[in-house]
């Protein structure tokens, strides 16, 4: 009994840093540099890729047993993909300025690939309930990271944190007027600055720890049995 706890509860914190989608696999890098320039689009992208994480995860773990291999990837993508619709349409009818602000980011979750590396690495092989886990657990870790990117981005970019655009109530001026605040954060250049911070922070905790990065990343990548990048590791004793 200890031992399956002590389990699960590496399944869920796995996503946390050890094999963080963003910072660790490189996963999502796309819609990680694209929306956080706004506070608001980090926190709202972070909610929905994990909802539609936990419940593709849910629904391809319960059907692993019918689904046959030979077209287990296009049926994972139409799982996936009925999610994204029905997130769409929710946040269409309650949150319409998340549905302007994200644009076309918002149905591109369909391809994003954690959600899809999750489902062939660990949905398709293991049980509900760990595959719930996994899909919280992933889903937290890139909702953290893109959030404290946003903030960051938005903070030293814009000197604002906008919790909800076109809301002068819910948009707050937090750099004096006097400062001027560096604008290139809030351009592509300054997100790939700052993806590179915060990959760099992670890397140096995790060598902290005593782990080696190199193979926890790689133990926790979907693509890592057909990667020469991994070959050269093991070759080089990384």
């Amino acid at each position: 009994m200890n031992k399956k706890k002590v389990s699960n509860l590496k399944v869920f914190t796995n996503g946390f840093l050890k094999e963080n989608p963003v910072l660790r696999l490189v996963l999502g890098t796309c819609p990680t540099l694209a929306v956080t320039t706004v506070l608001f689009n980090g926190i709202g992208m972070g909610i929905a890729a994990t909802f539609v994480l936990i419940c593709s995860n849910v629904v391809i773990s319960a059907l692993r047993k019918v689904i046959p291999s030979q077209v287990r990837l296009p049926c994972f993508i139409v799982v996936i993909a009925s999610f994204v619709t029905l997130v769409q349409m929710l946040i269409k009818a309650y949150v319409p300025a998340l549905n302007e602000s994200l644009g076309v980011f918002l149905p591109l979750i369909t391809v994003n690939c954690i959600i899809l590396g999750r489902a062939e690495m660990f949905a398709s092989k293991n049980t509900v309930g760990a595959s719930a886990l996994d899909g919280l657990g992933m889903g937290l870790g890139f909702t953290i990271v893109i959030t404290l990117m946003s903030f960051v981005r938005e903070l030293l970019g814009s000197g604002t944190l906008t919790l909800m655009p076109g809301n002068d109530a819910l948009t707050f001026q937090i750099l004096p007027e006097a400062v001027a605040p560096m604008s290139i954060l809030a351009l592509p250049p300054g997100g790939f600055f700052v993806f590179g911070v915060f990959m760099a922070i992670a890397y140096f905790i995790e060598r902290r720890r005593g782990k080696d990065p190199e193979k926890e990343a790689c133990a926790g990548c979907p693509s890592a049995a057909g990667c020469a990048a991994k070959g050269a590791c093991e070759t080089n004793g990384a």
